[in-house]
């Protein structure tokens, strides 16, 4: 549910810093005037990492939008809540609850009642807050080795949150996301806990695609599936079975949907390319170079889409078909005015402009398997 969803839904494929540091005695030494720390990777490659403050830190005139979105560009924070909330990194929740949605769709089942309302909204509470916020505060967790060299001023290696305070964080949305789960299942009436087991397999995911030894993320080909089938698959499973069955051809479309999600997920990768690197991580961009994986990222969202477009026509349903491409089209327009330009510098923008047709051709699709 990346992890219900997160664990149930992205595709995608991103605080206090300390305050300025002083060279103290030359000249490996770093000291701070408020704090001296030291990142130690738990099992990674290296024995040791040390977060150094970067060359220019984020300005005091940061954006707070940002700051509380968990994107770049944050102001620097010292609310210990909104650290919390930055975490979580808020900006990856609509996919997933987006995934909900379409779940819901594809049951045939929803009604506009108060009672169906009231359950996708716990559903899209699951998917984003507590499932999506365990599994993004635990990747920063893992992290913090590689954003130690990337990103030394976010929360984690900066200081700014402490590290009891980050292991509550991950134990009370895992365990406030099953508890959820298990709930929607009992208000369902369901005999077997679908919804439960759909939130265990999200969370066991989402940990072992952050975390050593298997760190599933250390594989760009692996990993970025894994990212993707949790941000689109998995929510969707969880709205359909809240409101009705799950079929075998929803969750075979649903999982070549998450190859799309492969292709977003690389989109994050670029940013990344310098610390995975050194962490010995085999991200795309590093293990193709960023030119071939430019590429492979814009094949893996559009071959999936085109694919499951000429599914909907030989299923008898060419009008979904024919909305399905007219949402394709301004996607590959933005691919080549965006991200095959500059897949560093531009991947926000893609995303930001390329990412809501994607989103739309997902309810489409589900439209379609509902009729």
């Amino acid at each position: 549910m990346a992890s219900v969803l997160n664990t149930v839904y992205s595709i995608s494929l991103s605080s206090n810093p300390l305050r300025n540091p002083q060279l103290s005695a030359p000249p490996v030494s770093l000291s701070f005037s408020r704090r001296r720390l030291v990142v130690k990777a738990t099992e990674t490659d290296t024995d040791e990492v040390r977060a150094k403050a970067p060359d220019k830190a984020p300005v005091e005139s940061g954006s707070g939008i940002n700051q509380i979105l968990g994107i770049k560009g944050a102001k620097q924070e010292t609310d210990k809540w909104k650290i919390r909330v930055q975490l979580t990194k808020p900006v990856t929740w609509p996919p997933l609850v987006w995934g909900v949605v379409c779940g819901a769709a594809a049951s045939g089942n929803f009604h506009w009642t108060l009672e169906d309302v009231a359950k996708s909204i716990v559903c899209m509470l699951l998917s984003g807050p507590f499932l999506t916020g365990y599994t993004q505060t635990m990747n920063d967790w893992y992290d913090r080795e590689i954003d130690a060299i990337n990103e030394p001023y976010r929360p984690i290696p900066s200081g700014a949150i402490s590290e009891d305070e980050v292991i509550t964080q991950i134990w009370v949305l895992l365990l406030g996301g099953l508890g959820l789960a298990g709930l929607l299942d009992v208000w369902a009436g369901h005999n077997f806990p679908v919804i439960f087991y759909l939130a265990v397999g999200g969370s066991l995911l989402s940990y072992i695609y952050s975390a050593p030894p298997l760190k599933l993320k250390q594989n760009g080909w692996i990993g970025n599936f894994a990212l993707g089938a949790s941000y689109i698959s998995l929510p969707w499973w969880a709205g359909q079975a809240l409101f009705g069955t799950l079929t075998p051809d929803v969750i075979v479309l649903t999982l070549l949907y998450s190859i799309a999600g492969l292709g977003i997920a690389i989109v994050n990768d670029f940013k990344s390319i310098e610390g995975d690197r050194k962490m010995g991580l085999q991200s795309l961009p590093v293990a193709f170079g960023t030119e071939t994986a430019k590429w492979i990222c814009v094949g893996a969202i559009d071959i999936t889409q085109l694919s499951v477009a000429g599914y909907l026509l030989a299923s008898g349903k060419p009008y979904y078909a024919l909305a399905l491409l007219g949402l394709i089209a301004p996607q590959i327009f933005f691919q080549f005015k965006y991200f095959l330009k500059d897949p560093v510098k531009n991947d926000v923008k893609y995303q930001a402009s390329a990412q809501p047709f994607l989103i739309l051709g997902l309810l489409v699709t589900a439209l379609a398997t509902s009729h």
